[in-house]
């Protein structure tokens, strides 16, 4: 691609940057700045802030994996204080948590290598999957854990098949020559063997399930070069009481599209969710294996399945049935008769529900707020009561930056979308007539998503006096199937135009200080970050954390999962090198922090350092550091504190602010160079 170079640098031409579409003259979007009692002038970027890196990365333990069993509840939270390395706890009818497995023996399953659902709980035993070795283990009480699976496999998505005496796992094998070869599976609860492969012949499966009187089970596969969000198919087969697979069969359905969370209700009927109008939304089969559609909504009832496991409703009972769903960035949770087609709202102000999960006659979630609190809630009628939550440090709520969703126009006339978070600090403002310095974050996609769940590495900065842009560029999840596949062919371009015209809307819109403009990104949201400086001078600093410079090069360490994935993104293989930072490092012309794991197992090291002494040889101020971990699997909370310093420390110095408080000087070289805007 020819580098295209947009030139912002000129005060006379903020108010004409790319991206003004829909964008307000200054003076209707901002008012003059109250002077707020108590508080100072001071220069953006240099407040005084209580968030702390310890406060962002130190107390985060998170719940994910949810699993009720006649036993109880158990969930896996990961511990701070230990890597984040991930135990299983049981939920105590008091509200307080049991540990069932520590943190040392990591739980978490590598199938597909974003893993998911890495354990399954039969009466007073679990069975989970490894870190370390990818082995399934039996840990019941008072007795070391035993070890299942053959080495080299791994195993996910897990069910109980207790009239066969089994369990029925995804298994991904590893053993072979060439791609690993993924199956159903039946194994033994007793004892270690190779167990037996009861479904083959896709390249992918997901989602076991078993009806409630398990005489049939259900599953979704695909095939390359499709992804879990783009065509999938939904079989059932019958299932004897020895486990035995009889009559396999896809439910053929007259449109295509991705389908996922397969679910029988209480009275053996299948339902599950697809995305065949554009919006991923619940239906089921009827008695005549017809499929019809429960609940008909221009809103997003799952996302894309990068992880096994999630599920977004659950049956409360025989005809009732609680689902989440995702509008305009909002979960909202709803009770539908699945009779008479009835829908109550149920209260709640989430930004975030997973991991929907049934235990007896209740429902149980995952609620993520806009505001710290996080936990696992228990419906109740038309609200919802917090019943666990993990451990979290306090934050005084003068300090929280509130979401303000925008949207703006893309270079093709689309919407896109986009988090505005404020500078937010009682105890200081910025000077008059001045406005913040900006750092867009790209989130780590191409399908993922921002949302408006709280954060505590965006309160790091808005806290300090930066506004804070959080993109759902196009191809992100959560606008509906066509907005998602926008990005085919496009990725690269599309992505990095968004991220561009974002700036502009903001700056035209009087939200940031068009000299002050910074991007960032981890992994391929780090592409997208160092293609922005690459290809534009919209940014004047650009951070990278592990970020793919070389697609060419990425595209030699991708997995199975992934292995079709670049191609349908770039469209063709011209643009794996012309859309790459790598092609275009003469057109880096800005100031650039790398930030990259030494051991890293999916972008190596040396595609960083190719960048930083290339920039770096031209005379362009950059910086690198390194640390000592693999960032495609675990970064420790003490690198993660580092790299936020050095961060702040780069932008005090390419912007011209000195943050406060006692930090480390990161060194740039070539800092002598820096052209002011």
């Amino acid at each position: 691609m020819k580098a295209i170079k947009t030139t912002l640098l000129a005060l006379a031409g903020l108010l004409t940057l790319i991206g003004c579409d829909n964008a307000s003259k200054r003076s209707e979007v901002t008012a003059s700045k109250p002077a707020v009692e108590g508080s100072r002038v001071a220069e953006f970027g240099s407040w005084a802030s209580p968030v702390t890196p310890e406060d962002v990365y130190d107390l985060t333990d998170d719940i994910s994996d949810v699993r009720a069993t006649s036993q109880g509840i158990y969930f896996v939270q990961s511990n701070a204080d230990n890597e984040d390395k991930k135990g299983v706890y049981r939920l105590e009818r008091d509200g307080s948590a049991s540990k069932v497995v520590s943190s040392n023996f990591d739980i978490r399953s590598r199938v597909h290598e974003y893993g998911g659902s890495p354990f399954v709980a039969i009466g007073n035993s679990l069975f989970a999957t490894k870190f370390s070795d990818q082995i399934l283990y039996r840990i019941a009480p008072n007795q070391a854990p035993f070890p299942l699976t053959p080495n080299g496999t791994r195993h996910a998505g897990c069910i109980s098949n207790s009239k066969a005496s089994r369990l029925i796992c995804i298994r991904e094998d590893h053993r072979g020559k060439g791609e690993p070869v993924n199956s159903l599976v039946g194994i033994n609860l007793s004892y270690a063997d190779e167990g037996v492969t009861l479904v083959t012949g896709a390249d992918f499966y997901s989602k076991p399930v078993l009806s409630p009187d398990q005489t049939q089970l259900a599953w979704v596969s695909w095939q390359h070069p499709n992804m879990q969000w783009d065509q999938t198919q939904l079989w059932i087969a019958d299932i004897d009481g020895k486990g035995a697979i009889q009559n396999p069969r896809q439910i053929h359905t007259e449109q295509k599209g991705a389908i996922t969370q397969p679910l029988y209700s209480p009275t053996g009927q299948l339902y599950f969710i697809a995305d065949f109008n554009n919006w991923w939304n619940i239906y089921r089969l009827n008695e005549a294996y017809e499929v019809e559609i429960v609940l008909e909504q221009q809103a997003e009832f799952a996302d894309a399945d990068w992880r096994v496991g999630k599920y977004s409703y659950a049956f409360e009972n025989e005809h009732s049935l609680v689902a989440s769903f995702s509008h305009e960035g909002q979960a909202h949770l709803i009770r539908i008769d699945t009779m008479s087609g009835t829908v109550d709202a149920i209260a709640v102000d989430f930004a975030e529900i997973a991991y929907v999960t049934q235990h007896e006659n209740e429902v149980l979630f995952v609620g993520a707020k806009e505001t710290p609190e996080k936990g696992i809630y228990k419906v109740q009628g038309r609200s919802a009561q917090l019943v666990y939550a993990p451990k979290l440090p306090v934050m005084d709520p003068n300090f929280i930056s509130r979401a303000q969703s925008l949207s703006f126009k893309t270079a093709d006339g689309q919407t896109a979308y986009g988090y505005l978070y404020q500078p937010k600090n009682p105890n200081f403002q910025g000077p008059k007539d001045q406005e913040p310095p900006l750092v867009m974050m790209m989130h780590p996609g191409p399908t993922a998503k921002a949302s408006r769940v709280f954060r505590r590495d965006i309160q790091y900065w808005t806290s300090r006096g930066f506004a804070v842009f959080d993109v759902n560029y196009r191809g992100s999840t959560g606008f509906g199937r066509d907005y998602r596949n926008s990005l085919y062919g496009n990725w690269g371009k599309s992505d990095v135009e968004d991220a561009v015209r974002a700036a502009g809307f903001l700056v035209n819109s009087g939200y940031v200080d068009g000299r002050k403009l910074a991007i960032r990104g981890n992994r391929a949201g780090g592409f997208t970050a160092l293609s922005a400086v690459a290809f534009y001078s919209t940014f004047g600093a650009g951070v990278s954390y592990s970020g793919i410079s070389d697609m060419e090069e990425f595209k030699r360490h991708s997995h199975k999962f992934e292995s079709h994935y670049l191609l349908r993104l770039l469209g063709n293989i011209d643009n794996y090198h012309q859309r790459s930072a790598m092609s275009n490092i003469k057109g880096v012309n800005e100031p650039l922090l790398l930030i990259q794991g030494v051991n890293d197992s999916l972008i190596p090291a040396e595609q960083s350092l190719i960048i930083y002494q290339a920039v770096k040889n031209r005379g362009v101020p950059v910086a690198y550091l390194e640390f000592n971990e693999d960032a495609a699997n675990r970064v420790s909370a003490q690198s993660k504190k580092l790299a936020l310093e050095a961060e702040l420390s780069f932008y005090g110095q390419i912007f011209g602010f000195t943050p406060a408080g006692s930090l480390p000087a990161l060194a740039i070289e070539n800092i002598d160079n820096l052209r002011r805007r």
